[in-house]
């Protein structure tokens, strides 16, 4: 499609994007953008990143540019670095050799480079094989991506019938559904993702085989998965990707501790994920922050709850101590599906450690309560299982938290930091003496 016929201009693309294209173009090599950022601009969508495609090899990018830094294992990536603006820039990838073709030992430098590597699964573990342009696009995973913008023509090269694609809305993995989805399970989120982000439908052979390859997402490293739950659930279509990854069977790979209760939508925990995403879109088309946190607090404060009574059946112990025990239990057993870390995994605790201390509303109780880092997530929280239980004992311990708020204004800065401590040494500690000669 020549530059007369689509409406990308390079005004819409930035400066260090173009200064990657055109240093690579100047150096004799091959330079697209490539994927997604052509993509979103033929939709009329301002790009999040804008990724380059070329024939150069990443020790060769690696030389053209002194900020660049090689990543990766599986998928070796040179990532240009302007600041806090990072180019990816991808070598083409070229088709996998066939087994009995792969020699045993490689000693030249370039069979080095060109390996790759499948589990029993038929998961991708290694892919650094390098070809042409057409075999690149061929290892996109939708049509809509295997799209090439030219620095060279600022011509858009389709090589997957993409953009007929996209004026008739749907969404269509390239090559044979089930063989791409078991080189990366992850294509299934991915496909959802894409589908409710861009208004498209999941062409019916790329919907198929989903639900029978759910259980592939097993297999995927938790850290993997952490970062595609960032990417579902932190933007305005969280609502949409839970219902759509219920309805193929995902998202309960993610939350297997949710398996059994979501197969009733009238479940508690279903209206939880239900009310929390819904919340989560409204906050951010307010431009509001979402706190992964808490998300997570609330996907899983049934199951913890439920085990939290089940300890205090069992060893008799306080409902504190047993919400401290079900509550590192649950963190750690929920981890081997999604990495949490513990810059959130500990505000979780948190949050449902405050549902029990909101209880107390005794006013001298109360106003050091106030003054809790995460309270206002703990309140927040309380009023969010009020709304999903309809519960009058909880909505009454809302609204009793909202007067005592207005009351008692608390500054931001106290609850974020905390209550300081004051200066000078402790109650009952006695001062060391000096040392003295003798």
């Amino acid at each position: 499609m020549p530059r007369s016929e689509h409406p990308i201009s390079r005004q819409d693309i930035p400066e260090n994007a173009l200064k990657v294209l055109y240093r690579l173009h100047k150096s004799g090599f091959e330079a697209y953008l490539v994927g997604g950022c052509v993509r979103d601009l033929l939709l009329g969508v301002t790009p999040k990143d804008f990724d380059v495609a070329t024939n150069a090899s990443p020790e060769q990018i690696k030389g053209l540019f002194r900020n660049c830094r090689l990543i990766g294992r599986r998928f070796r990536l040179a990532h240009i670095v302007y600041g806090r603006d990072v180019i990816e820039v991808a070598t083409f990838r070229g088709h996998h050799p066939e087994e009995e073709e792969q020699p045993e030992e490689k000693s030249s430098e370039k069979s080095k480079e060109n390996t790759s590597k499948q589990s029993d699964h038929g998961l991708l573990l290694r892919d650094n094989v390098y070809g042409t342009i057409e075999e690149d696009a061929e290892r996109r995973d939708f049509t809509v991506n295997a799209l090439y913008y030219s620095i060279a023509d600022f011509a858009i090269y389709d090589f997957a019938n993409g953009i007929a694609d996209l004026e008739q809305g749907l969404l269509r993995l390239i090559g044979d559904p089930e063989q791409r989805y078991r080189e990366d399970p992850v294509r299934m989120l991915r496909a959802v993702r894409f589908a409710t982000k861009l208004g498209l439908r999941i062409e019916p052979q790329t919907a198929a085989p989903i639900h029978q390859l759910a259980s592939l997402l097993d297999h995927i490293p938790p850290a993997r998965l952490f970062e595609e739950f960032l990417k579902l659930f932190l933007n305005d279509r969280a609502e949409a990707n839970f219902e759509q990854l219920h309805h193929y069977g995902l998202f309960t790979r993610m939350f297997p501790l949710l398996r059994s209760a979501l197969k009733n939508s009238e479940s508690m925990e279903y209206r939880m994920a239900q009310q929390v995403f819904a919340d989560t879109d409204a906050r951010l088309r307010a431009e509001k922050g979402v706190n992964p946190a808490y998300l997570f607090a609330a996907l899983l404060w049934y199951p913890m709850q439920a085990h939290a009574e089940e300890i205090m059946a069992e060893g008799g112990l306080a409902e504190f101590d047993a919400f401290a025990i079900s509550a590192a239990d649950v963190v750690g057993r929920q981890a081997r599906s999604i990495a949490i870390p513990k810059r959130f995994s500990l505000p979780m605790r948190d949050i449902w450690m405050l549902q029990l201390r909101l209880r107390q509303t005794h006013p001298r109780r109360a106003i050091r309560l106030l003054s809790h880092p995460k309270f206002r997530a703990g309140y927040d929280f309380l009023l969010l299982r009020a709304k999903v239980e309809s519960n009058p004992e909880l909505q009454e311990l809302g609204d009793f938290w909202t007067q005592f708020q207005k009351k008692n204004p608390v500054p931001d800065a106290d609850t974020t930091s905390g209550p300081r401590r004051r200066a000078g040494p402790r109650r009952g500690r006695r001062p060391r003496r000096k040392k003295t000669d003798g």
